[in-house]
């Protein structure tokens, strides 16, 4: 059996559980492509899946990664829409493709849903093997760690706020937190779709950088109530959609946050899954709140081109080797980085 390199798990744990070296290599099904990685993208996920959680069944060395883009180097004897030598971003959300949610165009709805890197071996490695039809082919002059950077969280924003909260022109959208992926990409997502986008963030530092990628106004959570802030600084009204994936400590200032028949979208729980809610203010407020979990392929296809026309930029924190996954996920843990942290794998 060929062997490959790959960022893998030798069982849940800290860090130590985390091993750069050899593992067995795919091979590619009928429908499936071979593609070998360029680059990667970390993401909170992998810290998640490092922890492991009952429900979540592994088989050990399990490789990381749900972001990535590289070189198509074999197909599989059905493949005809992708040939050795195409240049692909990888689309890291799974589907069997043949339930009644996937064949109306809701497969991250799929019973079958799973995430590369979560439930199956993920893009930190040499080579992955992934079905066709979760390839789309990257232009000429846009930048592999741009592609890998960009296809998760950027799949997810657009998902949450055009699939699910139909985001309207003119609207306000309130983004609680100013430097991790999802809230990046629906900065600048928003922004693109004409509304006025209101950013919480932690430092003054990373609130410029949310400013830089369109901000309108910009929320010093260390200056006290964030929530009376946005009130304020909405002359009393509230927004119309706040996206959240931080979480039980954010949560009830969200709901609080948002105007007269205003949309929630919890888009994770990054630090922590259990909220108290006071039910009056949703009912009183005939208020939304609306889950969100990555995207479709049509969110792909329609998210994708705007990353490589240049109307979405990524802003990537540092590109780090490979064999230096283990401090980029240290690095990922202490939360001290704004976009995205990308793992170089090899050139072309």
């Amino acid at each position: 059996m060929p062997m490959m390199n790959a960022v893998h798990l030798t069982g849940h744990g800290g860090p130590e559980v985390v091993v750069y070296g050899p593992v067995p290599q795919p091979e590619p099904g009928p429908n499936d492509v071979l593609v070998a990685v360029r680059a990667a993208a970390l993401n909170h996920l992998d810290l998640w899946v490092r922890a492991g959680w009952p429900a979540l069944k592994l088989h050990f060395p399990h490789v990381l990664g749900a972001d990535g883009a590289g070189v198509v180097a074999a197909v599989g004897g059905n493949v005809r829409a992708l040939k050795p030598g195409d240049r692909v971003v990888i689309n890291g959300t799974m589907s069997g493709g043949e339930s009644l949610a996937s064949l109306t165009g809701w497969d991250n709805r799929d019973p079958h849903f799973s995430i590369l890197g979560e439930h199956i071996n993920g893009t930190y490695a040499d080579y992955i093997a992934i079905p066709a039809r979760n390839c789309l082919v990257i232009p000429p002059g846009v930048d592999y760690s741009v592609a890998a950077a960009a296809s998760l969280v950027y799949l997810t924003a657009w998902h949450s706020l055009v699939t699910r909260a139909q985001l309207r022109l003119g609207e306000r959208v309130l983004v609680v937190g100013a430097g991790g992926g999802v809230n990046v990409a629906s900065i600048q997502i928003a922004k693109l779709l004409g509304a006025e986008v209101f950013v919480v963030g932690s430092t003054a530092e990373k609130l410029e950088k949310a400013r830089a990628l369109g901000a309108d106004v910009l929320v010093d959570r260390s200056q006290g109530d964030w929530g009376k802030t946005v009130f304020t600084a909405t002359g009393k009204q509230g927004v119309d959609v706040v996206v959240d994936n931080v979480g039980a400590p954010t949560f009830p200032t969200s709901l609080r946050s948002l105007r007269m028949g205003g949309r929630l979208l919890t888009v994770g729980n990054t630090a922590g899954p259990k909220i108290e809610l006071d039910n009056r203010l949703i009912f009183y407020k005939h208020l939304s709140i609306l889950g969100s979990t990555m995207g479709t392929i049509a969110d792909f296809h329609a998210v994708m081109p705007l990353v490589f026309s240049g109307k979405l930029t990524p802003p990537i924190d540092r590109v780090y080797p490979i064999a230096e996954a283990p401090a980029a996920l240290a690095r990922l843990e202490t939360g001290d980085f704004f976009g995205k942290l990308v793992l170089h794998v090899s050139d072309d």
